[in-house]
This record gives structure tokens, C-alpha cells and sequence, in this order.
């Protein structure tokens, strides 16, 4: 319509139309523009927000998880420490004591990682959507740091977790996993992480049985030096996880809420 109406007006020579015309056109133009804008600002905004959202959910959840860790490697260092004590003469266990402080010497934690969100805003350059730069600052360090996993396979690959696997008798391995092994912790249950390996607990079995599964690991040559790395890797992990990444931890302790 307005194309006609223009050819019409130029073999006319109506300049005064024609440019009449030409601002019609140039307005109706702008005005897409700018709606066609105001819709993508309107999109980018609601896209902000819901990415801002699911990823503090995530990192509430990395809070919570950070927490535990912590917890948790401090019931194991415990535990080693409680059994280097026994070895050693500083400290007196009992039979079924010292298995137990040695076995839980031998445990470790991985955390499962909530990162779906990040990994998405990395992979299509929307991190910058997020506004807080103190969300975006803490996202980037819980999901990019690898003390993590690193935690995890010093535990898993402990001198004391194979030599102990290596003497310690099936039937009283099994007791115990089931008598003084974790203890399930809901996730964001924050009460829950403490003690859930360091609690109270008896084997029900025959003292005959626990003394002789103390004595093949009171008189292995190496379980002294494997309690000690044990030890000493713990140390490192829960400093690590305190002290050096003392400001991704309070973040964190931010995001969840926790303050002190």
C-alpha cells in the first residue's frame, strides 16, 4: 500500500508527499526496531532471573555439600588420629575401639555436584546474565576448583583403606559398614552431617573375633606410616577447605543463608 501510494506521489512530482512517505516509513521502521529491542531487553531480563534463580539453588546446594566435606573429614582425621593414639601409647582403645577409629580412618566422601546451571552459561557464554558478581564469582570458583576431587581420591587411594581391606577379616569388615559406617544425611539437612560418621557404636560380635581382627592390624609394619598419611592428608584437606578457600566458603555460607 504504501509502495503504490510512493510510486504514485514520485510520477506526480508531490515532493512534499513523497517525503511525507519516506518519515511514515522511517517511523514505522524505528518503531519495529525498538519494539523488536524491547521485546529481546524483556526476554534477556526474565532469562537473567531464572538463570540467577536456578543457580543459587545449586549453589545453596554446593553450600551445604562444602559443609559436609568439612564435617566429615574432620570424623575421619579423628579417627586416624584416635588410632596413631592407640598405636602409639598416647591413647588407650579397646579392641573394638581401635577397629573402629582405624576403619573410619579409611573412609571418604565424594560429593555429587549440582552444576547443570553453570555448565549451561558457560557453554553459551551467558554467565555475564547473571548479575551479582558475587554469585557469579562464587559459581566459578566451587565449579572450577579441583581440591574437590582431589579430597576425594586421596581418600580413596589411602595406604589405610587397602591395607586395612588387605587384613581386616570380610565378616567384621561387614559389621563394621553396617554398625558404625555413615550415617544418611538429607540433603541441606545441615544438623545431619554432624556425627554422621563419628558416633557411638558397638560391632555385636565375639570378643574373640575383634581381638584377633585388632591384632592383624596392631602388628602389620605399615599401619603406623599409612594412619600418619591419612592423617596429614586430612590436615591439608580441611585446611584447604577453611583456611585457603576461606572466601569461597563464606560466600557460600552467604548464599545459603548461614551467616554467623
Amino acid at each position: 500500500m504504501i509502495l503504490r501510494r510512493l510510486t504514485r506521489h514520485v510520477k506526480d512530482q508531490n515532493w512534499f508527499a513523497v517525503g511525507l512517505d519516506f518519515v511514515i516509513v522511517v517511523t514505522g521502521v524505528f518503531i519495529g526496531l525498538q519494539a523488536s529491542n524491547w521485546n529481546d531487553d524483556r526476554e534477556t531480563r526474565q532469562r537473567a532471573v531464572v538463570f540467577s534463580e536456578r543457580l543459587t539453588q545449586d549453589l545453596r546446594y554446593e553450600a551445604w555439600a562444602y559443609e559436609y566435606l568439612i564435617a566429615y573429614n574432620r570424623d575421619v582425621r579423628a579417627g586416624a588420629k584416635a588410632a596413631i593414639d592407640a598405636l602409639s601409647g598416647t591413647g588407650h582403645l579397646s579392641d573394638e575401639q581401635f577397629l573402629v577409629s582405624a576403619y573410619r580412618a579409611t573412609q571418604y566422601k565424594y560429593m555429587d555436584r549440582n552444576r547443570a546451571t553453570f555448565d549451561e552459561l558457560i557453554s553459551t557464554g551467558d554467565i555475564g546474565l547473571i548479575a551479582s558478581d558475587k554469585l557469579r564469582a562464587t559459581a566459578v570458583s566451587i565449579y572450577t576448583t579441583t581440591l574437590i576431587d582431589v579430597i576425594a581420591d586421596e581418600g580413596r587411594e589411602a595406604p589405610i583403606r587397602t591395607l586395612f581391606r588387605r587384613r581386616v577379616p570380610a565378616d567384621v569388615q561387614q559389621a563394621l559398614l553396617e554398625k558404625c559406617g555413615d550415617r544418611f544425611a538429607p540433603t541441606g539437612d545441615y544438623d545431619a552431617i554432624i556425627g554422621s560418621l563419628a558416633y557411638p557404636c558397638e560391632l555385636g560380635l565375639a570378643p574373640d573375633a575383634i581381638a584377633a581382627a585388632a591384632t592383624l592390624l596392631r602388628t602389620d609394619a605399615e599401619i603406623v606410616e599409612a594412619l600418619q598419611i591419612r592423617f596429614a592428608d586430612l590436615e591439608t584437606a580441611i585446611t584447604d577447605l577453611e583456611t585457603v578457600n576461606a572466601d569461597t566458603l563464606k560466600s557460600l555460607r552467604t548464599i545459603a543463608g548461614r551467616n554467623p
